[in-house]
């Protein structure tokens, strides 16, 4: 029996139906045909997570019903711990549980991550348990400095992956990142002021190069 293309977690016959019908199902089919999506987590990929501030995690209860949360933090909060694992420090929160109680009773999870500056997405599939008897784990998740405590960690099988086209994501930047470059820019603007005041000023010999000496008469 032939493995079904990972891409498969989420082309159900009802999707490979509809792609059929508008015009898709041949291109998306020859991508399957090589394996679908990716299932290991490239070295290209792992450095992408890695600087992630925030990502979406859906999940669902049993009867279907879904749900997403954001979870945010400092670039690495999100960690790869090998080629097919992600794990986070869960940190209390307004104490619903919605998430965890659908991981109670349905693993299957997807994350969503937008890199707005570059305008890229991922999205992630995969297979999450909760883990809370693990100190060293939650040690190693825990982002520095960051408020609050870790209640659990979630730890993802990933069962898949795939970045597609950056077409209708706004670009937008990330406050401490638009201060830097404000602060280099102030910064260059500022020396550049001082050579234009002691220019002005009468400094100019000591900006400029020796002049040519002159040809003796």
């Amino acid at each position: 029996m032939t493995e079904a293309p990972s891409s498969d977690v989420a082309f159900s016959p009802a999707v490979k139906a509809i792609q059929a019908a508008r015009g898709s199902r041949d291109s998306y089919a020859r991508m399957e045909r090589r394996g679908g999506w990716r299932t290991e987590l490239t070295p290209d990929i792992a450095g992408f997570i890695a600087a992630q501030r925030s990502f979406y995690l859906a999940s669902a209860s049993a009867e279907g019903q879904p749900y997403i949360q954001h979870r945010g933090g400092p670039p690495g909060f999100l960690r790869v711990l090998d080629a097919e694992t992600l794990a986070f420090a869960d940190l209390s929160g307004n104490r619903q549980y919605i998430t965890l109680g659908n991981l109670s009773e349905n693993p299957r999870v997807q994350l969503f991550l937008m890199d707005y500056a570059n305008r890229r997405r991922v999205k992630i599939w995969g297979e999450a348990r909760v883990v809370q008897d693990d100190p060293a784990l939650l040690a190693m998740l825990m982002p520095e400095g960051a408020p609050g405590r870790a209640e659990q960690a979630i730890v993802i099988r990933v069962t898949a992956w795939d970045s597609n086209c950056h077409q209708h994501i706004p670009q937008r930047f990330e406050a401490e990142d638009v201060l830097v470059a404000i602060q280099k820019r102030d910064a260059r603007i500022a020396e550049l002021e001082a050579e234009v005041a002691q220019l002005k000023g009468g400094g100019r010999s000591e900006l400029l190069p020796p002049a040519p000496p002159q040809p003796s008469l």
